[in-house]
C-alpha cells in the first residue's frame, strides 16, 4: 500500500438497504481494491448511515474528477449521500497555534518529523515568542503574533489570516490560550481542533487542575474537540483519563494532564488527517 494509490471515501446519508452493495460494486467496477471498510448505523431502521472506506487505485488516472463525477452520478445522488473522496498522496496542511505551554505543539512536531503524522506543517503561530527556537529546530516557519488583551484580538486574527492565506487545510490549537472570534472560526468549519486540559464538560474555564484538586477528584482527563462559536462545546473527537489519589498535589495533576493532552491531541490530529472522523451535528463518528 503506497500513498500514490491510496484513496479514502467518507459517506453519510439516511440508512436504507443496498448502500454497501452499491458502493462496493461501484469501486469494483472501477478497478479499485477495498482494503478497509467501517460502517455505523444510528438505529436498525430509519436512522443515519455512516461509512469510511480505504481503497487502492492502481492504474487509475486520478486527480481530474472523473471518479468523483461517476460516483456522484451512479451512487451518491441515488442515495442522497453527503460524501467525500480524498487521496493519501495529497497531504493535508496543518497549521499549529500555541501559546506558552509547549508540550502539545512539540509532540505534534516530533511525531510529524518521525513520519507518524501524514501532514505538511506550513507554520506555527504563537502569541508568545519563547518557542521560536524550539520550532525552528524542526525546520518549520514560526510567526509571533502578540495578543496581550481581548482588544487586540481583531488585529491579531487579521494578521494570522494573512499568514495562513490558502496554505492551511486545518488548524490545531495546541494549548493556544486565546479565544478565537466566531468570524475566524467560521472560516474553518470542523477544521479547527482544540485540546482542552480537562475532561469536558467538567472543569471548564481557568485553571481546571486546581478546580479538580479542590474537588478531590479521583480521575483527571483531557479532551480533543472541534472548535465552534460556543466555547468548549464543539463536537468531541477523543478523550482519555488517568487515576489520581488524595496524595497527588496540583503539580502532579498537571504533569499527568500534560501527558494525557499530548496523547489525546496526537490521536485526534491523526484521525482527522486520515479522514477517520465524520461530524454529525454536535457529535462525531470516529472510525479509529
Amino acid at each position: 500500500m503506497t500513498p500514490d494509490t491510496l484513496a479514502r471515501l467518507q459517506i453519510s446519508c439516511a440508512d436504507r438497504p443496498g448502500i454497501v452493495a452499491a458502493v462496493t460494486r461501484f469501486l469494483f467496477e472501477h478497478g479499485a481494491n477495498i482494503t478497509e471498510l467501517d460502517q455505523h448505523s444510528t438505529q436498525p431502521g430509519g436512522g443515519l448511515f455512516f461509512m469510511r472506506l480505504e481503497f487502492q487505485t492502481p492504474g487509475m488516472d486520478l486527480g481530474h474528477g472523473e471518479l468523483e463525477q461517476a460516483f456522484d452520478e451512479v451512487v451518491g445522488r441515488r442515495f442522497g449521500m453527503h460524501w467525500h473522496i480524498s487521496y493519501a498522496a495529497r497531504r493535508p496542511r496543518m497549521a499549529v497555534l500555541v501559546s506558552a505551554h509547549d508540550h502539545a505543539a512539540l509532540e505534534l512536531l516530533w511525531r510529524w518529523q518521525r513520519g507518524e503524522l501524514a501532514v505538511d506543517i506550513p507554520c506555527v503561530i504563537s502569541n508568545h515568542d519563547r518557542l521560536r527556537g524550539a520550532v525552528a529546530a524542526f525546520g518549520v516557519p514560526f510567526h509571533h503574533v502578540p495578543q496581550e488583551s481581548p482588544a487586540q484580538r481583531e488585529q491579531a486574527e487579521q494578521r494570522m489570516l494573512a499568514i495562513l492565506g490558502e496554505g492551511a487545510d486545518f488548524l490545531v490549537l495546541a494549548r493556544y490560550m486565546r479565544i478565537l472570534s466566531p468570524d475566524f472560526v467560521a472560516r474553518y468549519p470542523d477544521r479547527i481542533i482544540n485540546i482542552h486540559h480537562s475532561f469536558l464538560p467538567a472543569f471548564v474555564g481557568a485553571d481546571p487542575y486546581r478546580q479538580a484538586y479542590e474537588r478531590g477528584v479521583k480521575i483527571i482527563g483531557a479532551t480533543a474537540h472541534y472548535v465552534t462559536a460556543d466555547l468548549d462545546q464543539g463536537p468531541i473527537i477523543e478523550q482519555d483519563t488517568a487515576r489520581v489519589s488524595h496524595s497527588d498535589e496540583i503539580e502532579e495533576l498537571r504533569r499527568l494532564g500534560r501527558d494525557l493532552e499530548r496523547q489525546v491531541l496526537a490521536r485526534a490530529v491523526r484521525w482527522h488527517a486520515e479522514d477517520r472522523i465524520i461530524v454529525d451535528g454536535n457529535k462525531t463518528i470516529v472510525f479509529d
